[in-house]
C-alpha cells in the first residue's frame, strides 16, 4: 500500500490558560501501517530543550517524513510499473494506410480510437509483421521466432490443420505466466489444433472449398460425426502454449461456425452453415455450424468478453496479459447495422471504423476499471490490407489502404507487412511521439522479457530483440536486420534502410514489377514506394545481403547466442540448396 500522510485533530495537554495547550499539535504519519504520534511538548520535555526549538525540530522531522513518504510512494509506483498489465490488440488485415494517423494526406477512414492511442503513446513508422498473411505472423508475434523456421514456410494453416506451436516453445503467454501473470487469448487463433476427428469420420468434415457451391445439407451421419468430435476437447490450442483462458473463433470465415471456449466448442454444430453467409467477402468454406449462426455477432462478442475479462482482473492483485487477436477488418465483412455506410466509402471501410470502435471499448474499459495507468497497450496488425475488399475502388475515392507503400496483403513489398504499430505505457512512452527505428513483431517476446527481468533461454525468441530502450525515448537502432515474407515464402531482408527480395515481382498477389529482373534491391530511405530497383547497380551489396540471409537461416537465429536448429529444411529462393 502506498504511504500517505494525515494530521490528527488537536489534543490539549494542559489547562486553557496554559500556553502549551495551543501548541500541542500531534503529527500522525501513516507509513505502511505504522502509526506514530509525536507531540512538541513531549519532545521539549524529554530532550530538555526550549519549546520553540522542539517546534522547529518537529517541523524539520515533518518535512523529512514527507520526503520519505513521497519517495516510498514513487518507489511503489515504480515497482508496479515494472510489472505492468499487458494488452496486445492484433487487428486482422488492417493496412498501414487504413489508420488515419499513419495516412493523414491519403487516408479517408476515421479511426479516432487508434489515433487517440497514438496521441497517448508512441507510434512506430517502420514496424513489421513476419509475413504478408495471417498464420505465419501470428506464430512469430507469439514466439519471437521467424515462422519460416517451421513447416509454415508458405501459405497459412489449413482447415482442420495441426498445431504449429509446440508445447515446449516459449511464448509471450508462457513467459508472462512464469512471472506470475494471469494470461488470456480472446479472438482468432488460426495456428492449428489437434482436432478430435477420427480417420473414418474425415469425409464428414470436408467442404466444397472457396469456389464450390454452398448447397451442402447435413445428414444424420454428419450430425453424429460432428457430435462425436465436438463433444471431445480440442487440444493443443491456446491453453497448451501459455494462456490460462481462451475464447474466440478459430477462423471466422471457416468452420466450425461457433465459438470455442478453452478446449470446447460452445454448443455442438449440427447444420451446414447457411448459404446466405457466403455472399461476396463473407464466409468462404461451408462446414459445420451452430444453428442460426450469425457472422455479425462475432466482433461485438469478442469485445464484450474482453471487457468482462478486464473487469474481472481488476478485482485481483495479479497482473494479467491479454492477447486480443481481432477477427476484423478481415473478411467476412460482417458489419453491424449501426456502422453500415458510416465511412461513406465501402463496406470494408465501415468495418475498419467498427474495428476502431472496439479498440476504443478496450481502452475505455481499462480507464473505467482504474487500470489504464498500469497497463502497457500494444496495437498492431498481422499484415496489410487485402486487395480483394475493393482496394482499387477505395483508391479511386482517395483512400489508399497501404498509404505510401507498394503492394498489399500477401506481398513481399512493404504494403504486405509494414503495419501500424502503436505502444502506450503511461510514464514510459512519451505521448504523441513517433519512432522511425526498425522494429518487428518478433520483438515482443524479448521486450516483455526485459520488462519482467526474465532471461530468455538460448532456444527461445531466436529472432526477438527488445525495443524497451525505444519506448523510453532512446533513438538508436535496436536491430539492423529483419525478415518478412510473402504468402509464397519469398523473403524480404532488411539491413538498415536497404531491402533485398531474392525474386522478381511481389512474391504474392501483387502485379507489376520488372519480371526480367531475378532479384530486387531498394533503398527505403530514398524510395519508400519501392519504385526503383537498384539490384544491377549494387552487386556488392546484393552479395552481402545474400550472405546475411544465408547466415540467418543456417544459424537458426538472427540474434546473438548459440546456433539453433530450424524445425525443418528451409526453402531457399534463387539458390537451390536447403538444410
Amino acid at each position: 500500500m502506498a504511504s500517505s500522510v494525515s494530521t490528527s485533530s488537536f489534543i490539549r495537554t494542559g489547562d486553557s490558560g496554559d500556553d502549551t495547550s495551543r501548541l500541542s499539535v500531534p503529527l500522525t504519519i501513516l507509513d505502511r501501517g505504522y502509526n506514530v504520534r509525536v507531540c512538541d511538548t513531549v519532545v521539549a520535555f524529554s530532550l530538555n530543550i526550549p519549546l520553540q526549538a522542539a517546534r522547529i525540530m518537529l517541523k524539520i522531522q515533518c518535512v523529512l517524513l514527507c520526503i520519505i513518504t513521497v519517495f516510498l510512494s514513487v518507489a511503489v509506483r515504480a515497482e508496479t510499473s515494472s510489472t505492468p498489465n499487458i494488452v496486445i490488440i492484433y487487428a486482422d488485415d488492417l493496412g498501414y494506410g487504413d489508420v488515419k494517423c499513419y495516412n493523414t494526406e491519403r487516408g479517408k477512414i476515421a479511426t479516432p480510437s487508434i489515433d487517440r492511442l497514438a496521441d497517448q503513446g508512441m507510434r512506430f513508422s517502420d514496424g513489421h509483421s513476419s509475413s504478408g498473411v495471417c498464420s505465419p505472423s501470428r506464430y512469430t508475434i507469439l514466439t519471437g521466432r521467424y515462422h519460416w523456421r517451421t513447416r509454415l514456410q508458405s501459405g497459412i494453416v489449413s482447415l482442420w490443420g495441426a498445431p504449429v506451436i509446440s508445447a515446449d516453445r516459449l511464448t509471450i503467454g508462457s513467459l508472462a505466466k512464469k512471472r506470475g501473470y494471469h494470461t488470456a487469448c480472446i479472438g482468432k487463433w488460426h495456428l492449428g489444433w489437434n482436432w478430435p476427428i477420427e480417420q473414418d469420420q474425415k469425409a464428414f468434415f470436408k467442404t466444397t472449398g472457396y469456389n464450390g457451391k454452398k448447397d451442402l445439407v447435413a445428414t444424420d451421419e454428419h450430425r453424429k460425426a460432428w457430435r462425436d468430435a465436438f463433444s471431445e476437447p480440442i487440444t493443443d490450442g491456446p491453453t497448451a502454449v501459455g494462456f490460462d483462458y481462451y475464447f474466440g473463433t478459430d477462423v471466422p470465415n471457416w468452420p466450425p461456425y461457433c465459438f470455442i471456449e478453452n478446449e470446447r466448442t460452445v454448443g455442438i454444430p449440427s447444420e451446414y452453415a447457411d448459404s446466405k453467409l457466403f455472399v461476396k467477402n463473407q464466409a468462404s468454406q461451408q462446414g459445420p455450424a451452430i444453428e442460426n449462426w450469425s457472422l455479425e455477432e462475432i466482433l461485438p462478442t469478442l469485445a464484450d468478453r474482453c471487457c468482462q475479462y478486464i473487469e474481472q482482473r481488476a478485482k485481483s492483485d495479479t497482473p494479467f496479459l491479454l492477447y486480443l487477436p481481432l477477427t476484423a477488418p478481415h473478411t467476412p465483412l460482417s458489419v453491424n447495422d449501426r456502422w453500415k455506410g458510416k465511412s461513406e466509402l465501402n463496406l470494408y471501410a465501415d468495418f475498419v471504423m467498427e474495428t476502431d470502435a472496439v479498440v476504443g471499448r478496450v481502452m475505455d474499459s481499462l480507464v473505467q476499471n482504474d487500470l489504464d495507468e498500469e497497463t502497457l497497450i500494444i496495437f498492431t496488425s498481422d499484415n496489410g490490407c487485402a486487395p480483394y475488399i475493393g482496394a482499387a475502388d477505395l483508391e479511386a475515392m482517395g483512400h489508399y489502404p497501404s498509404g505510401p507503400l507498394r503492394g498489399y496483403k500477401a506481398d513481399a513489398w512493404e504494403g504486405g507487412h509494414r503495419v501500424p504499430m502503436i505502444v502506450r505505457w503511461d510514464g514510459i512512452t512519451t505521448p504523441g511521439t513517433v519512432c522511425n527505428q526498425l522494429v518487428h513483431q518478433a520483438d515482443l517476446l524479448a521486450t516483455f522479457a526485459e520488462i519482467l527481468a526474465y532471461d530468455l533461454p538460448e532456444n527461445a525468441g531466436e529472432d526477438s530483440v527488445s525495443f524497451l530502450s525505444l519506448l523510453k525515448g532512446k533513438d538508436e537502432a535496436v536491430r539492423q536486420t529483419a525478415v518478412s515474407c510473402s504468402i509464397r515464402g519469398v523473403p524480404s531482408l532488411r539491413i538498415g534502410s536497404w531491402k533485398y527480395i531474392p525474386a522478381p515481382g511481389s512474391g504474392g498477389w501483387g502485379k507489376g514489377g520488372d519480371q526480367s529482373e531475378p532479384q530486387q534491391l531498394y533503398d527505403l530511405s530514398e524510395d519508400l514506394g519501392e519504385t526503383r530497383n537498384l539490384a544491377t547497380e549494387h552487386p556488392d551489396r546484393i552479395a552481402e545481403m545474400k550472405r546475411t540471409l544465408e547466415s540467418i537461416i543456417t544459424t537458426g537465429r538472427s540474434t546473438p547466442g548459440d546456433p539453433q536448429k530450424n524445425d525443418i529444411k528451409v526453402k531457399r529462393h534463387i539458390v537451390t540448396e536447403s538444410i
